[in-house]
């Protein structure tokens, strides 16, 4: 009987420790990882972020810094480009827009691309910058989306 007892005790510990342990994860912040636009949550503190730190180059409404986005300037350096659909944002994945935004193109392997694109590594988390993606996201057509979820499942980035 007392072997019994025993039993049961070390059961009801165990339940109490793992219920804990379940309640102390669910309580803590939840992480996001990928653009997500059809989060109101995301797209809406995307959308303040990106008016706070990147409109002035990328354009209020998305449109990039000039309409030659794709012409070096004088000092050799890009222009920001737009980010809306006629942008060419939408053509890499999330993992790769992600990394831009957070380290600059100082990871890029094209080390020829010159880009005055600073990190953000220090000034926005990780969930931040994938609202801002999030936002971004959310302003392009539904096709444009569709084939950019496609571009992500296709994408594995290197280990």
């Amino acid at each position: 009987m007392k072997s019994r007892a025993n039993i049961v005790l070390i059961c009801a510990t165990l339940l109490i420790v793992i219920g804990f342990f379940i309640f102390d994860q669910s309580s803590q912040p939840q992480t996001h990882e990928g653009a997500d636009p059809k989060n109101p949550k995301f797209v809406a503190m995307g959308k303040t972020l990106y008016a706070k730190h990147c409109a002035a180059c990328h354009g209020k409404n998305l449109e990039g810094q000039t309409p030659n986005w794709r012409q070096p300037m004088p000092d050799g350096t890009f222009p920001a480009p737009p980010h809306d659909a006629s942008g060419h944002t939408w053509h890499h994945p999330d993992a790769m827009l992600f990394k831009v935004i957070k380290y600059s193109r100082t990871q890029s392997s094209d080390k020829s691309f010159k880009s005055t694109m600073p990190a953000f590594k220090k000034i926005l988390s990780d969930e931040e910058i994938w609202s801002v993606l999030s936002y971004i996201k959310s302003t392009w057509p539904d096709a444009i989306q569709q084939r950019h979820d496609t571009l992500n499942q296709q994408y594995r980035p290197a280990q």
